[in-house]
């Protein structure tokens, strides 16, 4: 069996045992290493294999966020999903657009933990309640469709289904679901989800979810 291998970034200590004690009992969960801050985290990423990192955004001197931007630029299969006690706007989106695959609450259970965790790495986006909630209403707040969407020179060339995926995405549904409710394979989801990331220049799915609440697609 490959196990997941996870990196705890968090400046608490107390913290970090906590959670390499909860995931080490998991048989298919690795925790690979830990880190006090971002200057730690890039310097055992040198040496250390990751598949998932558990990134808060307060670290003492560093921040999560940039840290989180830097590691997507040297390790780019790493996943980021962020571990913290901020829900607010101001901190989701920039995570999302330094590249975090998701964002988790640290008031979250063992079980929604490791959901996240197995989502993230399976190249889903995953965010806890009451990110989504956050991310709802700013997406609701989008009223007017973008200019981008609008007939002219300079429309995005999205297919209607492309456009129907995408909502779908930014509504956190799985392959499997998008499949089920657009009545089309599994496989065809892969198709369109990568014809996305190419078109929108994004690099994973919390690109398409930032590209989606920002442009009003819900």
């Amino acid at each position: 069996m490959k196990k997941i291998r996870v990196i705890i970034a968090d400046d608490h200590k107390i913290i970090r045992v906590g959670l390499r004690g909860l995931l080490e009992r998991e048989k298919d969960i690795e925790v690979t290493g830990e880190a006090e801050d971002g200057l730690h985290l890039l310097t055992l990423l040198k040496t250390t294999p990751t598949d998932v990192i558990l990134m808060d955004i307060d670290m003492g001197d560093t921040n999560g966020i940039a840290t989180t931007r830097q590691v997507k630029e040297l390790y780019p299969d790493a996943q980021v999903l962020g571990l913290t006690m901020h829900e607010e706007q101001h901190y989701i989106i920039p995570m999302l657009e330094a590249g975090a695959s998701g964002y988790l609450l640290k008031d979250a259970g063992r079980e929604e933990l490791l959901g996240a965790i197995h989502t993230v790495y399976h190249g889903d986006s995953y965010f806890s309640h009451k990110v989504s909630a956050t991310l709802l209403h700013a997406i609701t707040k989008q009223k007017e469709a973008p200019p981008a969407f609008k007939s002219g020179k300079n429309q995005i060339p999205l297919s209607d289904r492309e456009i129907e995926v995408l909502q779908l995405i930014a509504r956190e549904l799985s392959n499997g679901e998008i499949a089920e409710k657009l009545f089309i394979s599994i496989r065809t989801v892969d198709t369109h989800r990568r014809n996305l990331l190419e078109k929108l220049n994004v690099k994973n799915t919390a690109g398409l979810v930032k590209y989606a609440m920002e442009n009003g697609i819900a």
